[in-house]
């Protein structure tokens, strides 16, 4: 279902079923992007962000990109547009303790990383349960406006997890070089999340981040608890779940279309991860 949904204060919600569509824009307000069916691909300057299913993406105020979809299939794309008094009220309300938020709030920081996310946990049931009600017909926008509240929250705990906690990780003293470098972190993970069907090198991945590749190897594995390439096998898995899921494919497909050379080693990767083979995998998702 197609709609475009503006609140009374102005927060917007959008949800398109798309095919074969390039467009040119820049971000009015602070915006979170899914595509809760197949592929859509952002370009931010020199930046190529690929989302899917199980990730999305943050776009600050004021950000141009580009969207392209080249998909047989539909494309369902789903996103919420946050009115800057509205984001400013949650990010005072957010900063500061009970106490102090009549007296003299401090404004929590409000350009985020603009990477991609695992969307998962919290933040998918949120979206899901939104986007359900609102196709139920829903019109109570004090509800709808406690949705995208959490959305916010949910949000803010996935930011905090996937930057300030792995920077923790990082083997540096200086707060302002953990952080840089974890930046870096992410436009490689950013790479593999574009790229993760193609023969992804250790030194585009590094030339990417612009890290060196022992540099990268040492502080990849620091924040994210795996090396590159082992979070590489993994993300694949993902992509071939998703496919499994929601498509006709034949396992020999699937294979060729995550980046895995041999059918064999699909299937013993994935019995291991998942406890099943991808066939009963499929079975049992039907």
């Amino acid at each position: 279902m197609d709609y475009s949904k503006t609140l009374t204060n102005n927060n917007k919600i959008l949800c398109e079923t798309r095919e074969h569509r390039y467009q040119i824009q820049c971000t009015d307000d602070f915006t979170l992007k899914f595509a809760l069916s197949g592929n859509e691909v952002y370009r931010l300057g020199r930046r190529e962000l690929s989302i899917y299913p199980d990730s999305f993406l943050i776009l600050n105020k004021g950000t141009q990109y580009t969207s392209k979809i080249d998909s047989q299939t539909p494309v369902e794309v789903f996103s919420i547009a946050y009115d800057q008094n509205f984001l400013n009220d949650f990010n005072n309300a957010y900063a500061n303790t009970d106490s102090s938020l009549l007296d003299n709030p401090v404004a929590l920081q409000t350009d985020f990383n603009e990477t991609i996310y695992p969307f998962k946990g919290d933040m998918k049931f949120n979206i899901t349960h939104l986007k359900n009600n609102i196709e139920r017909g829903l019109q109570d926008e004090l509800l709808i406006n406690e949705y995208l509240h959490h959305s916010l929250i949910n949000y803010h705990r996935i930011y905090q997890s996937e930057i300030f906690n792995k920077s923790e990780k990082l083997a540096f003293t200086n707060k302002k070089t953990r952080v840089e470098i974890m930046r870096r972190l992410n436009s490689a993970k950013e790479y593999m999340y574009t790229n993760y069907n193609k023969n992804v090198l250790l030194e585009d991945l590094a030339q990417h981040s612009c890290l060196s590749v022992n540099h990268l190897l040492r502080t990849f594995k620091q924040a994210f608890n795996s090396s590159p390439h082992q979070f590489l096998t993994q993300l694949r898995l993902q992509r071939a779940q998703l496919l499994l899921r929601g498509t006709e494919y034949s396992i020999n497909d699937i294979v060729c279309m995550v980046g895995f050379e041999c059918p064999s080693s699909f299937i013993r990767l994935f019995k291991n991860k998942y406890k099943t083979t991808p066939m009963k995998f499929r079975k049992l998702a039907a």
